[in-house]
């Protein structure tokens, strides 16, 4: 049979032994191996217990403690069924009996009521409160450790395999912590069951002893009293180790370390309250009536270990931090001033009240989603955007942060320290600040942290000062992404494509297109909302229609006929994508109207006619997204361009797509015509 078999079948085994040990008296050889195995096994659960790193390394120990009671109980039994019948239990019991109490009834009723008061009154009510405090607790904050799981998800800081990870991790906390709740209840049980036992064994042993045996009160006393203490002391130790065992576990935080090596870390880690223990220790030996010897080995291993600590980290890093303040001043050369000149693509600036979301100290985590946000802004619309600069602003009023575009301001919020933005419908009930979420203009409120918990019991959304930011940011970053994309990057992007296609680079650049035009057409399409992610079918379409035209419209509109489904993807709502489309009689006359300028196809339309075909739109558009629908509006290829160019002033979150567009996609639903009737009827 395999190992993991055993395993497998062990643990029901031992618990149908257990059972067994109930009801089947057992030999006083066997009953000696069981307490021997008894005592040894809980000391192996507390050293265990000792040496994890957190507590959810030793799940288990909830499940364990129980089997580990009942079998303490079992054994309970088989010795006061010994003892009562044969008036001797094993050497085990006898010994305890006898040799550790010195044969005293007092002196073992003493030590067996000692270790009661230390287990029940101490250890297990401590250990239970804890247990009962870390699953309430535990349990109120998962909806918040989940929100900031996909949070972190959503910003690319962790994978989707990490993400699952975590929510187990949370999960599996939220169960522990619960069974350890539960579990504590039987340590407890288990020390209100061991003094009744012992009750029992006294009174019954003495009454066996005079009635069954025709024994003195002395001999009853004597032969059954100090076996049924010994029996008490046998099983008290094993029960101690569990419940300190338990108390560990419960209390035990999250470290990378075991617990001893923690706490001597800890303990050591300044050398100053070691000094001031030792001298301390020195010092009591001043007193005429103390002995001087245990006070001065105490107090001189106390300054001889704080002797060999190093200097504290903090105050290393303050001197090193003085002495480059102290050194020499960096000179302002041309080279200099230059590099100080230049202007960040990216910056973010934060008041100086809010700078501990940047300290990783604190555990300020900005830093790693900005470092995140990057990647996840590559992956969705294929932007190499700049490091982020991020600084500290004492100009900016409190609680403030700047998002900044070539060192111009483009967006502003606030990120409250001690708050976390609650979004919803009803949070009136909730105390906290009024405002509005920055990126999707939402109806928000900041709330003190602690009632994060409470916000998302009463249906809200709670996110954090760091996601806050992260979002404003990316949102800032999707639309400016036209700005950030300089000839240096699309020259990096080109770079990538040719080492995996370079015949599609070689045919188009520089032969072609230079540099320059082909990041004028992926601005526009950024400009746009569109991915240049599939910069592979971007070039091919450019380089066919560049051995036909330069003209800068007719390479956008074939790089988006390139990426048609990738185009329409995002728009795609339940396998459907709803649009607004115009009459054919006036889409005929809108083809007519269009005229050719320098800055490319535009309408030439009557300033009224056209004024009331944007009115119209805008009516179609609020109508669709009070039914919860995003629709896209759809025209022929050849008005496409000059259709955006007059609804973009007036309505820029409407997409405009072209027929050709629309291939492939799933299904195409109509939320809206414009025709000429209903033109006529909007009051421009």
């Amino acid at each position: 049979m395999s190992i993991k078999r055993l395993t497998q079948l062990g643990v029901p085994i031992g618990i149908v032994g257990i059972v067994v040990m109930l009801v089947i008296p057992l030999p006083t050889v066997v009953l000696d191996l069981l307490i021997a195995f008894n005592i040894t096994g809980a000391l192996l659960v507390l050293l265990v217990a000792m040496f994890v790193n957190r507590p959810l390394d030793f799940a288990s120990f909830p499940a364990l403690l129980l089997v580990m009671t009942l079998f303490r109980l079992a054994l309970n039994v088989s010795a006061t069924r010994l003892v009562l019948l044969d008036g001797y239990a094993g050497k085990v019991i006898d010994t305890f009996g006898h040799f550790v109490v010195g044969g005293s009834l007092i002196v073992g009723l003493v030590i067996f009521v000692i270790l009661l008061v230390i287990q029940f009154v101490v250890i297990t009510n401590g250990a239970g409160r804890v247990a009962e405090v870390g699953a309430r607790f535990t349990l109120d904050a998962m909806p918040g450790k989940q929100m900031a799981i996909d949070a972190d998800l959503n910003s690319g800081l962790i994978d989707e395999a990490e993400a699952r990870r975590r929510r187990a991790e949370v999960h599996g906390e939220a169960d522990f912590y619960g069974a350890m709740d539960g579990a504590s209840k039987f340590v407890k049980g288990d020390a209100i069951a061991a003094i009744i036992i012992t009750l029992v064994n006294l009174i019954g042993g003495f009454a066996i002893g005079m009635l069954q045996r025709d024994m003195s009160a002395g001999d009853a006393v004597t032969t059954y009293s100090l076996l049924s203490v010994g029996d008490g002391l046998v099983s008290q130790i094993p029960a101690l180790l569990l419940s300190v065992a338990t108390g560990l576990v419960v209390t035990r935080s999250v470290s990378q370390d075991d617990m001893g090596s923690d706490i001597v870390r800890q303990l050591t880690q300044n050398k100053m309250p070691l000094r001031i223990a030792g001298f301390a220790a020195l010092s009591l030996c001043l007193i005429p009536a103390l002995p001087k010897i245990p006070f001065l080995l105490t107090g001189g291993a106390l300054l001889l270990v704080s002797s060999r600590i190093r200097e504290d980290s903090t105050e290393v890093k303050a001197l090193e931090a003085a002495s480059t303040t102290t050194g020499a001043v960096v000179p302002d050369t041309p080279e200099n001033l230059a590099h100080e000149m230049q202007v960040d693509p990216l910056g973010l600036e934060l008041s100086v009240d809010i700078v501990d979301l940047v300290d990783q100290g604190s555990g300020g985590d900005l830093l790693d989603r900005v470092q995140a946000l990057r990647r996840k802004v590559a992956m969705e619309i294929g932007v190499l955007i700049p490091p982020v600069r991020t600084r500290d602003n004492v100009e900016l009023p409190p609680r403030t942060y700047v998002i900044k575009l070539f060192d111009i301001e483009v967006a502003r919020g606030e990120a409250p320290a001690g708050t976390a933005l609650a979004i919803g419908d009803y949070l009136g009930s909730l105390p906290g600040e009024p405002t509005v979420e920055p990126v999707y203009g939402l109806e928000a409120k900041w709330i003190p942290r602690e009632l994060s918990s409470q916000a998302e019991l009463g249906g809200a959304t709670v996110v954090d000062r760091t996601a806050v930011i992260a979002t404003h940011l990316a949102d800032v970053v999707t639309r400016y992404a036209a700005r950030l994309l300089g000839r240096e990057e699309v020259r990096l992007l080109t770079d990538v494509v040719k080492r995996t296609h370079p015949v599609v680079v070689e045919e188009l650049t520089p032969t072609q297109l230079s540099l320059g035009q082909i990041q004028r057409v992926l601005q526009d399409l950024l400009e746009e909302g569109v991915s240049i992610r599939d910069l592979v079918r971007i070039f091919e379409a450019l380089s066919l229609t560049a051995a036909v035209t330069k003209d800068h419209d007719a390479l956008v509109e074939s790089a988006r006929a390139s990426l048609g489904p990738a185009i329409v993807a995002p728009h795609v709502r339940d396998g459907a994508v709803h649009v607004i489309s115009f009459e054919p009689t006036l889409e005929q006359r809108m083809l007519e109207a269009v005229r050719p300028t320098e800055q490319g196809p535009v309408l030439v339309m009557d300033p009224v006619l056209a004024q009331r075909v944007v009115g119209t739109l805008a009516h179609l558009l609020l109508e669709a997204e009070n039914s919860n629908l995003r629709p896209v509006l759809v025209c022929a290829p050849q008005i496409r361009l000059a259709v955006r160019r007059m609804v973009r002033p007036a309505i820029e979150r409407l997409p405009v797509l072209s027929y050709s567009e629309l291939t492939g996609s799933a299904q195409v639903r109509s939320v809206g015509v414009v025709s000429g009737e209903q033109v006529a009827q909007v009051v421009s």
